[in-house]
């Protein structure tokens, strides 16, 4: 079996290797189809290039995790594009790290990304990451509230107005937080063990 990550997955690379994974662990892509589905789950303020899109391929590939099923052709162009799939050795990769509850899960780089692929996540799990990313949240949240106590008198209107802002999206991630904890602890045993399976649009 192909070498698995045993350090904290951290490093953006680390990121885009594992999101591609599992948005191929959900069928076979062309490069332009998986850049479009990462798009959606890295978000708007996270740029992905084809420059950083096929170097990701390349390593996929030399670690054994993805294969080359062949080419199609291109709906406006003549130049075909190569579809991947996902391997044996792959799919015990991406399921690893999915399951895996470290304190990296819930840091600013990563959470976002573990959320999006919670589906392929047992429950017990997701609901470890959803409480140690709400105490994340919680421990910044009292630290913004202490230094608009301390600093409100020596702030203009529009730095206060910022400090505000952070609060009120802290508090509103924490309550978000708190929904889906709960919905997590009503799970009902049988999806501890068999996480439900979400496809995603391939349009």
């Amino acid at each position: 079996m192909a070498a698995i990550y045993r350090s904290p997955v951290a490093a953006r690379t680390d990121l885009l290797d594992f999101a591609s994974l599992g948005v191929l662990s959900e069928g076979p892509l062309h490069g332009y189809a998986l850049r479009k589905a990462l798009a959606e789950i890295l978000g708007p303020f996270r740029a992905l290039s084809y420059g950083s899109l096929y170097p990701c391929l390349r390593r996929l590939q030399a670690r054994g995790w993805i294969e080359q099923l062949g080419a199609v052709d291109g709906p406006t162009t003549k130049r075909a594009r190569v579809v991947y799939a996902l391997t044996g050795d792959g799919k015990d990769v991406f399921t690893e790290w999915a399951n895996q509850p470290g304190s990296d899960a819930w840091d600013d780089e990563s959470f976002a990304t573990r959320l999006a692929f919670f589906s392929r996540t047992e429950a017990s799990v997701r609901l470890r990451i959803l409480e140690g990313r709400r105490s994340r949240m919680e421990e910044r949240l009292a630290v913004m509230r202490e230094s608009m106590k301390r600093g409100r008198d020596r702030m203009d209107t529009f730095l206060l107005q910022m400090q505000e802002h952070g609060v009120e999206g802290a508090e509103r991630e924490v309550s978000w937080l708190n929904s889906l904890i709960l919905a997590e602890r009503n799970v009902p045993k049988s999806e501890l063990a068999n996480p439900p399976q979400v496809k995603r649009s391939r349009k």
